[in-house]
């Protein structure tokens, strides 16, 4: 079957110069356009319908956050924490996240184009439901992350630790894979659309055949 390559993430497009914005807390409705946003603590706030355009994010504390239908347009978000930030059905279109604490985050039913994550650690994360297109990730801990009934589309990993994180009832197509762990991966029946280099085939032969109801014979 012929692999379709795919297709990488545009990136952010900021304005030039950001003027900085003073901001206590979220107020549900609120856009914050070309922004510069540092050292900010939001942690536990509680919101709805708030978005960032064209907004650079830089040591922003989102730990604990409940901002639902949350939206995020051309920004870069950078050292950041947004551990445990529940987010159903957020928009995240041209985003870049880099070295951001990601755990545990809640982004069901979301939507993510064009947007990457580098040396990101987003572990217990959920995406269920949610759609991923153009979406890259580099050097990042996904472990047990979930990714339950959600849409995959041109979306990569490399160089990431995928140890028990959860594809059932996933679609993927275009994606790739490359360099990283798949120890204990749930589902691994739903990689089907997605191309894996030669070396992780190789290792993980055991679990394509337990997938495939195939018995592996002692050698005599």
């Amino acid at each position: 079957m012929p692999h379709h390559p795919a297709t990488p993430p545009h990136a952010p497009q900021l304005l030039d110069r950001l003027d900085a914005t003073a901001l206590d807390a979220l107020a549900g409705g609120v856009v914050f356009s070309d922004a510069e946003l540092t050292d900010v603590d939001l942690a536990g706030q509680r919101a709805k319908d708030v978005a960032f355009e064209g907004c650079a994010l830089t040591r922003v504390e989102l730990a604990g956050a409940r901002v639902d239908d949350l939206r995020l347009r051309d920004c870069v978000v950078r050292a950041s924490n947004l551990a445990n930030l529940r987010a159903r059905r957020a928009a995240l279109r041209s985003v870049a996240f880099e070295r951001c604490r990601i755990t545990g985050v809640i982004l069901q039913q979301a939507r993510l184009e064009d947007v990457s994550f580098a040396g990101c650690r987003i572990d217990l994360a959920s995406f269920g439901g949610a759609r991923l297109e153009r979406v890259g990730f580099s050097d990042c801990q996904l472990m047990q992350s979930d990714f339950l009934e959600a849409r995959l589309d041109s979306v990569t990993f490399t160089d990431c630790d995928l140890s028990g994180v959860d594809i059932r009832e996933a679609v993927l197509r275009r994606c790739e894979l490359r360099r990283s762990t798949l120890a204990d991966l749930v589902g691994v029946e739903r990689l089907r659309g997605a191309a894996l280099e030669w070396e992780d085939v190789v290792a993980l032969a055991d679990v394509w055949a337990a997938a495939l109801g195939i018995a592996v014979l002692d050698r005599d």
